[in-house]
Order: C-alpha cells, then sequence, then structure tokens
C-alpha cells in the first residue's frame, strides 16, 4: 500500500511538471509572437526615419525625359521633376540622390531597394497602383499623336496601316493597348516601342515610323526645342491623366512626410517657381 501511495505521488508530479512545461512554452511562444508583432509596426512606424538616418533618398528616373529629368550638353541633370525632388527633400532635411534606371524596369528597382522611389512624369495607373503607393498627384497629362507635315495624317483614323512608336513600358503603350480599335488597325497590328521617348522621336524625324504616342508636357518640350512648325500634333488624344511620385507600399510614413512637403511646395509658391521656370506659367495641380 505505501508502495502504492508512493507511486501515485511521484506520477502526479510528473503530471504537474509536464502541465507547467507546456504552460511556459505556450507563454513564451505568445512572447514571440507579441514581440513579431511588435517589430513589424515598429518597422511600418519607422520607414521614414531610415532614410532621415542615411540623411539622403535616392530617386530613380529615365534621364532622357525632358523636361522632366535629362541632361545638358555638359552632362548636368536638369528638369522639372529633378528640382521639384530637390526642393522637397530639402525640406524634409534630406538630400535627394538621382539614379538612372531603364524605364521597363523600374517598379522592379523600386521594390528590390536599388531606388527609394519612381519621381519622372510617372503616371498613376490602376496597373502601377497594384505595384506601388503614389503621392496625390501633382501635374495633368495627356497622351498625344505627332507626325510631320509632310505625310499629311493628322486623325487616328489615318494611321490605319501605319507605324506608330512609343517609349517601351510606359503610360503611352498602355494607352496604345487600350484603344483597341486603333491598335488592331496599325501595321504589325501593335506599336513600335523604344527603350526611350527620343529614340521613337528620332525615328519620326527619319522617317521610318510615321507617328509617335508621347505624353504631351514631354513632347510640347521637345517640339518646342525642334520647332513646331515641324510637327502636327493631333486634336484628338489617347487619353488624360495625372503625375505622382511611387514609392513603396511599405514606406508609408515616407509617404505621408513626402505628401506634405509636396503640399507645403504648392501652399508656398516653390512648385509654382519651378514650373514657370520649366513650362513658361504654372500648370502644377493644386
Amino acid at each position: 500500500m505505501k508502495k502504492l501511495m508512493t507511486l501515485i505521488m511521484i506520477l502526479a508530479l510528473i503530471i504537474a511538471t509536464l502541465a507547467g512545461c507546456t504552460k511556459s512554452t505556450e507563454v513564451e511562444a505568445a512572447s514571440d509572437s507579441k514581440a513579431d508583432a511588435d517589430s513589424m509596426e515598429t518597422v511600418e512606424q519607422n520607414d521614414f526615419e531610415k532614410f532621415i538616418e542615411r540623411g539622403y533618398v535616392v530617386v530613380g528616373l529615365d534621364d532622357t525625359f525632358a523636361p522632366m529629368g535629362f541632361r545638358t550638353t555638359d552632362g548636368e541633370l536638369v528638369g522639372f521633376d529633378v528640382e521639384m525632388a530637390k526642393a522637397a527633400f530639402e525640406k524634409m532635411g534630406m538630400e535627394a540622390r538621382f539614379q538612372p534606371i531603364e524605364w521597363s524596369m523600374k517598379e522592379t528597382e523600386l521594390n528590390s531597394g536599388n531606388i527609394d522611389m519612381i519621381w519622372n512624369g510617372y503616371t498613376i495607373t490602376d496597373q502601377r497602383l497594384e505595384k506601388v503607393n503614389f503621392t496625390k498627384p501633382y501635374l495633368k497629362n495627356r497622351q498625344v499623336i505627332v507626325t510631320l507635315p509632310e505625310t499629311g495624317i493628322t486623325t487616328l483614323a489615318e494611321l490605319e496601316g501605319k507605324s506608330v512608336a512609343c517609349q517601351n513600358e510606359s503610360s503611352s503603350y498602355d494607352a496604345i493597348m487600350k484603344a483597341e480599335a486603333f491598335v488592331s488597325t496599325l501595321d504589325g497590328g501593335t506599336p513600335i516601342t523604344f527603350e526611350t521617348n527620343n529614340e521613337a522621336f528620332m525615328d519620326l524625324e527619319a522617317g521610318r515610323v510615321e507617328a509617335v504616342v508621347a505624353d504631351e508636357i514631354l513632347a510640347m518640350y521637345y517640339i518646342g526645342q525642334k520647332g513646331v512648325e515641324n510637327f502636327v500634333v493631333f486634336e484628338e488624344d489617347l487619353g488624360k491623366e495625372e503625375y505622382g511620385v511611387g514609392v513603396r507600399k511599405s514606406d508609408t510614413v515616407f509617404l505621408e512626410k513626402l505628401n506634405g512637403a509636396l503640399g507645403e511646395m504648392k501652399s508656398d509658391g516653390t512648385a509654382a517657381e519651378i514650373s514657370i521656370k520649366y513650362f513658361g506659367k504654372d500648370i502644377v495641380e493644386k
């Protein structure tokens, strides 16, 4: 009997010990989960602080996209978006550093961490909103069609069977492809694409394509430099749009701060001053 009681006490002790261990493990697991959640919350809250500590941000752009970001004859990077970015980050206490990228790889460059934002006449679209977050719009734009006077082509209908060029992976390309009835009439049933808008316009001037579809802001600047009498811009267009700055979806606080800086620039006249310098008037969207 005594041995039986002893055995029962030993078994009870073992069961209690196991229960205690299980409870301790559950508590530790819960603590770890809370720590992970706190860590994730801290990262989200502090995404802006990483830029403040580093002291600079990397702006991705196509450095052939005049007048938004382009090179002067001596290689200096200038442009409306370049000056807007410099002014915005000066207000935020940081330096803007610029990284030329292939426009077709822009979202990949952003989400891989090679750049911190896309700021270069970047059109806000539903497709892009799935990949990045945008600031509030700061410029309006539309997709225009440009031909040469000697072709006699002035309407979309007259481009049937003709070659039309645009920049690869651009909003111009998207606009063409959305106009299914139009694109189906083109030579080959698809636009000819180039890595830059400049290449597309060079092919137009050389007579290798009959038309170019491009952002109105870029097209009018290009035409202004070359001579308005040398080009025809259709009254028809392929859609209206807005420009914004694209940032990673995880950089929520950074986006809020950048929107604040842009709002301040619109209010204090900084944005208007930059706009007048490049466009001759204030076209910034308020």
